[in-house]
């Protein structure tokens, strides 16, 4: 089982680049290899796939070796069939990025 650092659901929006980059500070202060991050931490921008969040947060992670969870309800992103629910497929098919229900799927 990897060290994870989970978040709590309350505490600061990430909403940018930099936020990734104090958690991946975080993460490496734990000697985490996996970030789980509550989906009520996320600026809801992150969903929105144009903005270029999401591309921005992930690719943080990935340059520096952590994997990333998205931990919640992401159902009223993925209800209808297009590019968000696609991504959250393609990234639970995956490694370095996965969507889970609770804090129990991550292991």
């Amino acid at each position: 089982m990897p060290r994870i650092l989970t978040l709590p659901a309350d505490g600061p929006v990430i909403a940018g680049e930099s936020d990734a980059t104090d958690l991946l500070g975080d993460a490496f202060a734990h000697e985490a290899e996996l970030v789980a991050i509550p989906v009520e931490r996320l600026d809801p921008e992150f969903f929105r796939l144009r903005s270029g969040l999401a591309g921005a947060v992930t690719q943080k992670f990935a340059q520096y070796g952590v994997r990333l969870a998205i931990v919640g309800d992401v159902s009223r992103w993925t209800a209808e069939p297009g590019p968000v629910a696609d991504w959250v497929r393609e990234s639970n098919a995956g490694h370095q990025l996965r969507f889970v229900a609770d804090a129990a799927d991550l292991g």
